[in-house]
């Protein structure tokens, strides 16, 4: 694998190489990210042009397109400076007009002179009872009208690149298009009825029609699976190479499990006691475990993964559990301290602010094996902290986190096995992008005694009404979160509104009983103000988002959402589930600010029906689109030019279960299948998995 295969050469060229590009298109190129003939190639046209040919104008419903054989007549100079130089045209039924601005005579009477044939291309429209082309496309003599298109694709430009610069560029790449080997399994392509590749790339840049841009015409949906294929084929072989790392075999014998289980003061839901199955039969394999848990809000997934916990320790090791934020590790361990009591185990937990003695003792009792369970930070995985067995890792809220971090994790983990679990609901077709390298289990049950929250949608006009029944409310005894919109992506405009609602809230409910918690503020205060509402001193927390991850107040019984409408349903729906989780019934408050459209309307309503957390990701999913849903800057989504995540999550599902097979069955990608494979990921930059595979 030592290099890019060498028919790939002519698309990995510099761009001046392709005809009509200088240095200076070459630049204003690189803002569209296309640095090479193949970024050219994949950026495919999103609309087209009719431009065959008519006889006339006449009966055409302007303004349109059209292409047309004209006699010229009168040249009409311009007036005034800056004024209009129009030619009179006539088809062979009507009469219009040829308009340009700052048109120099010398010029238009050598290309159309009067009594001259031409035919023009481009867009007419009415203007005073007259139909005028303004600047024609095209204006060219009889003999060379073959040369206009008769369906002329439409590119995205930038400053500096004309339509007709990305044209030339793209015909002049695809001339260096070569026939590449089958990637695609024979039979599925077969099936789908799809052509080669480069009859696929170029047909894409020759669309003869609206019906051909659709994601699903055979050619763009044959070069939509080339990504999909190519991704999940990166993904597989990251997983292969994770699982020729031999694990250790941790294998429980059930001792410290049925202790807590005794102890609980409920059973677990079936669904969490077929994941705790599924995980402790992984952790006795031989292969390293690498394993998403999925649960909503409220699933219990902490019981599960205290669970796997105690299989490491029951087989002689320790485990650890790392939390996004001190906050989070901090409420693990209260609510894990008793469990672990209940098995007998060690419990600590290890954050940047241990410091000196402190934190030397930790370290040395860890290193002698005394500590079972260590909880913490990323503060685990700095270099001194070293583990006397370390069996298994477990990783709260992983998106962010992404496939790199979790291979160095297990490098630090003397392959240790890996459990992560998220609370975010993730849409089937996202899971398998996002962690197509790993085993998932699902939690899609809720344990007994967790009530339903009321949710309501009300008008930011009743405000006042909303503060009413929070003094209601508190005067009972109970606690809210009132959550301020995130303004503008700008922290400091988020900060004004905060603090604004603040301000209020303390004047109308006493100084005293509102707290304040948000992203600019140093860690040692936002600790401070989650610990005042935790332990119940202050009654009210405004935030802004920092609260959605995982928090505990079980006397929080009120959700306020300001300006609801701009948030995205997974997130609010994470937001939701920070009450409800005591015994009191609760509500969830959804504030949008009028006018609502009708999309917002719709949105809002999927969450006051249901609250069930796959659903309203699928449904985001639909209304939002990918990257929105999960917030593209952190999620270590791949960017794909053609592929479509919302609609093409069937191919996805067909990519993952073809990859994985041609790994199985072609582990080193040597056989003729796998050696186009090979070829396809040179082609798609997919270099980190090239890497895997020199490395592997």
């Amino acid at each position: 694998m030592s290099g890019r295969p060498e028919q790939l050469f002519p698309l990995f060229a510099e761009l001046e190489t392709l005809q009509g590009v200088g240095p200076k298109t070459a630049e204003h190129f690189a803002q569209l990210n296309i640095t090479a003939p193949r970024d050219l190639l994949f950026s495919l046209p999103y609309q087209v042009i009719d431009r065959r040919r008519r006889e006339t104008i006449k009966g055409l419903t302007l303004p349109t397109t059209a292409t047309v054989e004209v006699t010229v007549g009168q040249h009409r100079p311009a007036r005034n400076k800056g004024g209009a130089y129009r030619i009179d045209v006539s088809d062979q039924e009507t009469d219009f007009q040829l308009v340009f601005f700052h048109g120099r005579s010398r010029y238009l009477t050598a290309q159309l002179p009067e009594g001259a044939r031409r035919v023009v291309s481009g867009k007419l429209e009415l203007f005073d009872g007259t139909a005028q082309m303004v600047h024609p496309d095209h204006m060219v003599p009889l003999a060379e009208a073959s040369e206009i298109p008769e369906f002329e694709p439409v590119y995205r430009l930038t400053h500096g690149i004309s339509q007709k610069t990305i044209f030339k560029a793209v015909q002049s790449a695809l001339t260096r298009v070569p026939e590449l080997p089958e990637w695609i399994d024979a039979s599925y392509k077969k099936q789908q009825a799809w052509a080669d590749w480069h009859t696929a790339l170029a047909a894409a840049h020759a669309p003869a029609g609206v019906e051909d841009l659709a994601q699903d015409s055979p050619m763009r949906a044959r070069l939509a699976y080339d990504e999909l294929f190519a991704h999940q084929l990166t993904l597989a072989i990251a997983r292969s190479v994770e699982r020729e790392q031999p694990g250790h075999r941790s294998v429980a014998t059930g001792a410290l499990q049925r202790k807590v289980l005794a102890a609980l003061p409920y059973r677990p839901t079936g669904a969490q006691g077929r994941a705790i199955e599924e995980i402790t039969a992984e952790m006795a394999s031989e292969r390293r475990m690498n394993r998403l848990l999925q649960g909503d809000v409220g699933a219990g997934k902490t019981l599960v993964a205290f669970m796997a916990l105690l299989v490491a320790v029951e087989a002689g090791g320790q485990g650890v559990m790392m939390a996004p934020t001190e906050i989070l590790a901090r409420q693990h361990m209260e609510g894990l301290q008793p469990l672990a009591e209940d098995a007998g185990v060690v419990l600590e937990i290890l954050t940047g602010r241990d410091k000196g003695k402190d934190r030397k003792a930790k370290l040395d009792a860890l290193a002698r094996g005394d500590i079972h369970i260590l909880l913490g930070t990323h503060a685990v995985f700095q270099a001194d902290v070293s583990f006397n067995a370390l069996r298994l890792v477990v990783v709260d809220e992983q998106h962010r986190f992404g496939v790199r971090q979790r291979m160095e994790l297990a490098e630090k983990g003397q392959r240790a096995d890996v459990l992560v679990m998220t609370a975010t609901p993730i849409p089937r077709s996202l899971a398998l992008t996002q962690y197509g390298d790993m085993e998932v289990s699902i939690l899609d049950e809720k344990p007994p005694g967790r009530k339903p929250i009321k949710t309501a949608i009300i008008s930011t006009e009743r405000m006042s009404e909303v503060v009413d029944h929070l003094r209601r409310a508190i005067s009972e005894g109970r606690q809210c979160y009132w959550v301020c919109p995130l303004v503008e992506e700008s922290e400091v405009m988020d900060l004004t509104a905060a603090d604004v609602r603040f301000k209020q809230l303390r004047a109308i409910l006493g100084d005293d009983l509102v707290g304040l918690v948000h992203g600019q503020m140093p860690p040692r205060e936002k600790d401070a103000a989650m610990a005042a509402f935790q332990e119940g001193r202050t009654r009210v927390l405004v935030a802004t988002t920092v609260i959605e991850v995982g928090v505990n107040v079980p006397n929080a019984s009120i959700m306020v959402i300001e300006r609801a409408e701009i948030f995205g349903l997974a997130q609010l729906h994470q937001l939701r589930g920070r009450v409800g989780r005591g015994s009191t019934e609760s509500t969830c408050l959804l504030m949008y600010q009028p006018p609502l459209s009708e999309g917002g309307r719709k949105r809002l309503e999927v969450l006051r029906q249901s609250e069930d957390g796959f659903l309203i990701a699928e449904t985001d999913l639909q209304m939002r689109g990918a990257g929105d849903v999960i917030g593209t800057a952190q999620s270590g989504l791949p960017r794909f030019h053609i592929a479509d995540l919302e609609q093409q999550a069937d191919l996805m599902a067909v990519a993952q279960s073809d990859a994985r097979a041609l790994m199985t069955s072609d582990p080193d990608l040597v056989g003729a299948r796998g050696r186009a494979a090979r070829t396809l990921l040179w082609l798609l930059r997919q270099d980190e998995a090239i890497r895997l595979i020199s490395v592997g």
